[in-house]
């Protein structure tokens, strides 16, 4: 094999990397079934393997794929010997072929190609869909997650996830749920859902919920775009507030880990390295849409990732407004994270740290506490700074044992580590 073979297949691959959901959210536009549209994606990549080589990569990949992809399932349709559900497809998807047109053709309009994971995004979060189903569904079709991977994001068995996929597509076929972006006066009602999902990408994407990384940019990097575009299309307030959220979030990134993937702590990182723009452009967002009046979930939690992002060194940080932020936040929403969370805010304001302790060790009580690592990592960080190190590690050690994260797990053995010499 050459090497400009090698380099071609590696092209390939990384476009399968990058575009390969883009080009199956299209195909899913082009022939309305999930499962004919899957095939069609590996299809065309299959053929872009045995083309490009000889022929050489086209100039709009992408656009090649889909092409290349539809003419595929129209082929594979055709060849059917009997009728089945899926011939009701041909006539609708034939109609999209120009009669000069050949597989792998770059001449599809703009306007189908222009941004069909929004629409699929919808989809996946019809209302006819259970919550649960409508967060595996996106992960997997939008996103591309594997079942494993969202099995482990719900701390599911993969099996019951997988039947969760399939009984939601069989859902959105059998109830001829469209494909498309709902209008105008039906997107209030869909958009809570819609941004709970894309939240839900970001932080698997931000902090991974288990396995080798504790960051996957792709993911994070997608939730973004897709809510710059729902702000497009709907600018509310709540949907500039989750995009201010994931922009200061996103803003510390390069600080987060270090040169070998290892976590750093909030307070050790290299403030220097924050992404002032970024930074900027979340506090902008927050402002307009606190002037606006409007404190919701979202809008108030990227106000405390604000002040934080505003903070000139850890030591500045303004916790006592951080703790009256988290006060909105539970008359909007009530949740034990948030709860857990509050009480770190006020330990870490001046004579709070064992006010804040007691709240930690009162959630620890809940049952569904018991089991969340970060509760009890967040108990052992108050222990050590108040000089209680046994209870500390005891701590750690629960949090070790319930985290599923390898470079969190590193992290926490680090600390378990510092406390034994």
């Amino acid at each position: 094999m050459t090497q400009t073979s090698v380099a071609l297949q590696q092209n390939i691959q990384d476009i399968y990397q990058r575009d390969s959901r883009r080009v199956f959210a299209t195909l899913v536009h082009l022939l309305g079934d999930f499962g004919l549209a899957e095939e069609a994606l590996h299809e065309a990549f299959k053929a872009a393997l045995e083309q490009w080589p000889e022929k050489g990569m086209p100039e709009h990949p992408h656009t090649w794929l889909v092409s290349a992809g539809r003419f595929k399932a129209i082929d594979s349709i055709r060849r059917q010997s009997r009728f089945d559900p899926l011939d009701q497809h041909l006539e609708t998807v034939e109609a999209l072929v120009d009669e000069s047109g050949q597989p792998g053709d770059t001449t599809l309009e703009a306007s189908i190609v222009e941004d069909d994971r929004l629409r699929l995004i919808f989809t996946c979060c019809h209302p006819a869909l259970a919550a649960d189903a409508q967060v595996a569904l996106t992960l997997r079709e939008v996103c591309g997650l594997t079942t494993e991977e969202i099995a482990h994001a719900f701390l599911s068995p993969a099996p019951t996830l997988a039947q969760r996929i399939v009984r939601a597509k069989a859902k959105i076929r059998d109830a001829k749920i469209p494909y498309q972006v709902p209008e105008k006066e039906e997107l209030p009602a869909r958009l809570h859902s819609v941004l709970r999902v894309i939240y839900l990408v970001f932080n698997e994407g931000y902090s991974s919920s288990a396995g080798d990384n504790a960051l996957r940019l792709d993911l994070a990097a997608e939730a973004i775009r897709l809510t710059r575009l729902l702000q497009e299309l709907l600018p509310e307030p709540e949907v500039s507030g989750l995009l201010a959220l994931m922009l200061l979030h996103e803003s510390r990134r390069p600080a987060r880990t270090d040169a070998r993937g290892e976590l750093i702590a909030l307070e050790q990182q290299d403030r220097q390295l924050w992404d002032q723009t970024l930074i900027a452009e979340g506090c902008t967002l927050v402002e307009q849409a606190l002037r606006s009046g409007h404190f919701a979930a979202y809008t108030l939690q990227a106000a405390i990732s604000a002040v934080h992002a505003e903070a000139i060194t850890y030591a500045e940080t303004d916790w006592p407004q951080i703790t009256g932020l988290y006060d909105a936040l539970l008359r909007v929403e009530v949740s034990p994270v948030i709860e857990l969370n509050r009480a770190i805010a006020i330990a870490m304001c001046t004579g709070g740290l064992k006010t804040g302790l007691q709240l930690v060790a009162t959630l620890l009580e809940k049952q569904e506490m018991q089991n969340y690592h970060l509760a009890h990592a967040a108990r052992a960080d108050l222990c050590r700074r108040n000089g209680d190190l046994a209870q500390a590690k005891s701590s750690y050690e629960q949090a070790l044992k319930l985290c599923k994260q390898e470079p969190e797990k590193r992290f926490i053995e680090r600390r378990i580590q510092a406390l034994s010499k």
